[in-house]
């Protein structure tokens, strides 16, 4: 294939798709009501300074209301809570209906039951294409080992089978 080709974004999602991902749900409280959205793009930058990064689409609706909050909670979710990773994806509705989350004083939202939580700060945004990379600071982080993690993989969430 030439380096010039123009790719088909389908051919792109199906290929970008091969490459299975967590679940995480990025939240905060802002004015008082919690807002969030789901990413499958989180990954973690550096060890020092503690960095990780999501990718949001340029099109979000949600990201221009999240950014303005001072932390934002990173909950990684469960195998589950395939239900949450539809519900924060869904363009219309309360994403926060039915779902279990605390608030911490800083105004982050973790969802209960995740696998993983990171309380973070906005570091730098940077443009990329049709999404923006956002570097996210970690200021706090905890895990449950015994809780495993949602998968998302060729457009579908699954489970991690372990090999005995």
């Amino acid at each position: 294939m030439s380096m010039s080709a123009v790719l088909h974004p389908a051919e792109l999602r199906r290929v970008f798709g091969a490459f299975p991902s967590g679940v995480t749900a990025v939240a905060a409280l802002v004015d008082g009501a919690p807002v969030g959205l789901a990413a499958s793009s989180f990954t973690s930058v550096s060890l020092d300074p503690p960095l990780v990064s999501v990718c949001i689409a340029r099109t979000s609706t949600t990201w221009p209301t999240l950014r303005r909050a001072g932390r934002l909670g990173v909950s990684v979710l469960a195998a589950h809570q395939e239900h949450l990773g539809r519900q924060l994806s869904a363009r219309g509705g309360d994403r926060f209906s039915g779902v279990t989350w605390r608030a911490t004083r800083g105004g982050e939202i973790l969802l209960d039951g995740a696998c993983a939580w990171l309380d973070c700060s906005i570091e730098r945004e940077i443009p990329a294409g049709d999404h923006d990379i956002v570097l996210l600071r970690v200021h706090a982080l905890d895990a449950d080992r015994s809780v495993p993690p949602l998968v998302f993989h060729q457009s579908t969430f699954g489970r991690l089978h372990r090999v005995a």
